[in-house]
């Protein structure tokens, strides 16, 4: 028990180390910081990234940021660059090196390299008296006091301020750029997120039936045609299209609990007048917002009053949107 205990402890106190570094961060991001991303921000290359060791896997993560969010990057890993890789680097370019010490032999080579193509050069580096610090156009400091490895050497606070100085330019530049929901999806096309952000209404109620009874239908069609649709429902319009009201299959159950089955019910008697309803062009994700907020797992499609068809909780699980 105490040995958990311990365990416990000391994966708390890194990650109050870790947190402290970060917190330290914010004093670092001064009017160099600013230099850096309005330099990218006017930038017509890319950001080409590039690091050695643990520094190398946060300039990948840093890329993968920047291309997500509207930054052109390229990673470069430094010792690849100084073996053949280095032809990556055009003429407009700005090249990000990260490093702790600012003294790996590879930067160093590295650093001599870019130095005599000329491209304005940025460093997020921890040692702001190193040779990555003197000859760069631009220091971001990451210094860190302490490691939150016990020994002090395993790269844990350094590459998280790494990585969240990263975070930092990419979101700056965000904001410089107007980098809204709509750029956001056309880079994010796949998978849940991206849905979230493209698919509307209208992408999915047209793969449904579309179920539809008059006022006058009588009963025994409209439940052949909540039946038939398999959606659970109709929707009760008139002869234009125009929605007048739903029934959906608990309209049924409760009308039987209460009243049995009396002759001559028509679609008028037992529909629910003014239906929740969304408009194809709404994104799928208020859908499910609408559903969630009124317990329901239907809505009824409309443009206007019309009656286009239904999207049911179904079609957005399909989708991936749930």
């Amino acid at each position: 028990m105490s040995r958990g205990k311990n365990i416990i402890e000391i994966g708390k106190n890194m990650v109050r180390m870790e947190a402290a570094a970060v917190a330290a961060l914010e004093e670092l991001v001064d009017d160099q910081f600013e230099k850096a991303v309005q330099l990218i921000h006017s930038c017509n290359g890319r950001v080409i990234v590039s690091g050695i060791g643990k520094s190398a896997i946060i300039a990948q993560k840093i890329v993968a940021t920047f291309n997500s969010t509207g930054t052109p990057a390229v990673f470069l890993h430094a010792a690849d660059a100084i073996h053949g890789d280095l032809g990556t680097v055009q003429e407009q370019d700005v090249v990000m090196i990260l490093s702790k010490s600012g003294e790996s032999p590879e930067v160093k080579v590295l650093l001599s390299l870019i130095r005599g193509f000329g491209n304005p050069l940025i460093a997020i580096v921890g040692n702001v008296q190193s040779m990555l610090a003197r000859q760069s156009n631009i220091v971001l400091n990451t210094h860190v006091s302490q490691e939150a490895c016990l020994n002090n050497l395993a790269p844990t606070s350094s590459t998280t301020t790494q990585l969240v100085m990263g975070d930092a330019l990419a979101v700056a530049l965000m904001e410089l750029r107007g980098f809204g929901s709509d750029e956001f999806a056309r880079f994010h096309p796949g998978g849940t997120l991206g849905k979230k952000l493209y698919l509307r209404v209208q992408d999915i109620y047209i793969h449904n039936k579309k179920p539809r009874v008059s006022l006058t239908t009588a009963l025994r069609e409209v439940i052949i045609e909540i039946t038939s649709s398999r959606l659970g429902a109709t929707a009760v319009t008139d002869d234009g299209g125009q929605l007048l009201g739903v029934i959906t299959d608990g309209d049924l159950r409760r009308m039987l609990e209460k009243k049995g089955m009396p002759e001559g019910l028509l679609a008028k008697d037992i529909m629910t007048v003014q239906p929740k309803t969304i408009d194809a062009e709404a994104l799928a994700i208020e859908a499910l917002d609408l559903m969630r907020v009124h317990d329901i797992t239907r809505l009824v499609v409309t443009s206007g009053d019309q009656y286009l068809g239904f999207v049911d909780l179904n079609n957005l699980i399909s989708e991936g949107i749930l």
